[in-house]
């Protein structure tokens, strides 16, 4: 298993944000709304770790949270899971805090705001957008047309659910109070629907060339995918597969050829496939 302890940052806007509900009466929404964030992001962690990969640093922002660590080599039905794993326990925690309403119905008007907060998350998540985990897991689905052809399609769905909360907030402007968290949520989703996503973290400078990488090279089976081999590549060493096919070498395979097949999308390819004639 990848990764260390969990670690926990608190962004400076974040720190602000608090700061300002305090003030104006709102810090019991924003710690709510932060215990539902924080569970959310522990849950794509566990998922995560469970099947031996590590989310482990969680920043706090003003929007919520957001969560990062190392998941090369993750199959794409495992990446599924550990996005599906945030949305699914704020489904929950609002299931449960239903049930104590028809347990305990006294409680209501003390957990109603905790539980419409978890219940929105859930919602909100599922929507196919970046940086939701809605988007993310429409992007693995759509790994299979290629880079190119996939981050366009999640660009076009970005932006259309952002059109879409941006025509709500003008809508909230014409007959009530405006609905400013409308807004700022649409340009969160404006901003996610032209970045990340891209696989280009092990594109090396020349200066690391001038100074040395370290090749690892790893013997593997020529029956193995090329999305089962994405788990040996590392930013700091330059990757070399050895194949073999029932106990023979079949070839060698270089990292700029495995990444290449990747952002064509072939990521189920089998290895000994990919091998030049």
């Amino acid at each position: 298993m990848r990764g260390a302890k969990l670690s926990l940052r608190v962004h400076p806007l974040f720190a602000a944000a608090l700061l300002l509900s305090a003030f104006t009466g709102q810090l019991l929404l924003l710690l709510a709304a932060v215990f539902a964030a924080l569970e959310h992001e522990l849950a794509h962690a566990a998922a995560a770790r469970r099947m031996g990969f590590s989310l482990d640093k969680i920043v706090l922002m003003p929007y919520g949270a957001v969560i990062s660590g190392d998941i090369r080599g993750i199959s794409p039905l495992q990446e599924i899971w550990v996005c599906l794993a945030g949305p699914l326990i704020n489904a929950i925690t609002a299931l449960g805090f239903a049930a104590l309403w028809w347990l305990y119905p006294e409680t209501y008007p003390y957990t109603d705001v905790a539980a419409y907060i978890s219940l929105s998350l859930f919602l909100v998540n599922l929507l196919p957008a970046f940086p939701l985990d809605g988007g993310r897991i429409v992007r693995v689905l759509l790994r299979p047309l290629g880079e190119r052809k996939s981050a366009l399609v999640c660009r076009i769905l970005s932006l259309v659910t952002a059109a879409g909360i941006l025509g709500y907030f003008v809508y909230t402007c014409c007959i009530a109070k405006p609905g400013f968290g409308a807004l700022f949520f649409a340009v969160l989703l404006f901003a996610g629907g032209f970045g990340g996503g891209k696989y280009t973290r092990l594109a090396f400078a020349p200066k690391d060339f001038s100074r040395g990488i370290e090749e690892k090279r790893i013997a593997l089976s020529a029956e193995k995918t090329a999305g089962e081999a994405m788990r040996y590549l590392r930013e700091d060493k330059y990757l070399t597969l050895l194949l073999f096919e029932e106990g023979e070498f079949a070839g060698e395979l270089s990292e700029e050829e495995l990444l290449l097949i990747l952002q064509e999308g072939g990521y189920g390819r089998k290895l000994k496939d990919c091998l030049s004639p």
